[in-house]
């Protein structure tokens, strides 16, 4: 089970920069796209016969945007757009949308996610207000599906803007608790769902004690070209899954120019 997830940053651009030509050489079982900023309808399109398509837009235009694809042979069972709402909670709000989105895959027993949550602004506390709100939404789901999971599995993926240690960044010591992404009380919703949760990073667990691999590098300065970038894509799943992942790759662009996104796609093979 080949399992790729992307940041694609505007699906109709990264199409133009090479995104469908990746998708063909790699052809992933399961597809999970974030940031994909297109109207549904237009989705399957985009993406290619070879796949079935799942998307929950945002109520913004031009914000977000979750995908899961499928390729066609295999049969979507259950598939829920956003996170449920709480006990006595209205539906979500706009700035979350287009941001959570499960299909189960029966015949692969597991329940896919396809996350993204909020990046924050440091210096703006509405920003980062609704991150940790959003956060606390996601905390609470995560536990929901480990106490009645629909399937075998669970893999959650996608790009959740935290970095979860020093070894996820290049330049830790000028962002830690500067830059959002990088403050202790987002790092620790990661900790919480790496230990308290018992899901596992899966690159982490297969790349070991390394400094990156990163997926994300900004569009500023030599970032890209000085590999100064971020690890915040992930593949989380629960323990049993993660024993099966066999290989694990970050397929970093050769050059600034070839890039179809500032996030470069994480694929991770299981057995």
């Amino acid at each position: 089970m080949l399992v790729a997830t992307c940041n694609v940053n505007g699906i109709r651009a990264a199409v133009r920069k090479g995104f469908s030509a990746w998708l063909a050489e790699t052809s992933p079982d399961v597809l999970l796209l974030q940031e994909v900023r297109a109207p549904e309808d237009l989705l399957p399109e985009l993406i290619g016969d070879s796949y079935q398509v799942f998307a929950h837009a945002s109520a913004l235009a031009g914000r977000a945007g979750v995908v899961i694809a499928l390729q066609k042979k295999y049969t979507a069972g259950a598939v829920q757009a956003g996170l449920p709402a709480a006990a006595g909670e209205s539906a979500e709000p706009d700035v979350d949308t287009g941001r959570w989105l499960e299909v189960d895959v029966p015949e692969l027993e597991t329940t896919f996610i396809s996350a993204y949550l909020h990046s924050g602004v440091a210096d703006k506390p509405e920003k980062m207000q609704a991150k940790y709100a959003h956060l606390d939404k996601v905390s609470t789901r995560l536990e929901q599906i480990q106490a009645a999971p629909r399937q075998k599995h669970i893999l959650v993926a996608g790009d959740f803007n935290i970095v979860y240690g020093e070894k996820d960044i290049k330049n830790w010591k000028s962002n830690h608790n500067k830059t959002s992404g990088v403050l202790d009380k987002e790092i620790a919703y990661l900790h919480k769902w790496f230990g308290e949760f018992g899901y596992v990073d899966v690159q982490r667990h297969l790349a070991g004690d390394m400094q990156g691999p990163y997926t994300w590098w900004s569009q500023r300065g030599k970032a890209f070209d000085n590999d100064a970038g971020w690890r915040i894509d992930y593949q989380m799943s629960d323990a049993n899954l993660a024993a099966r992942a066999v290989m694990q790759r970050v397929d970093r662009a050769p050059s600034y120019a070839e890039r179809f996104s500032d996030h470069a796609p994480l694929v991770i093979e299981y057995k």
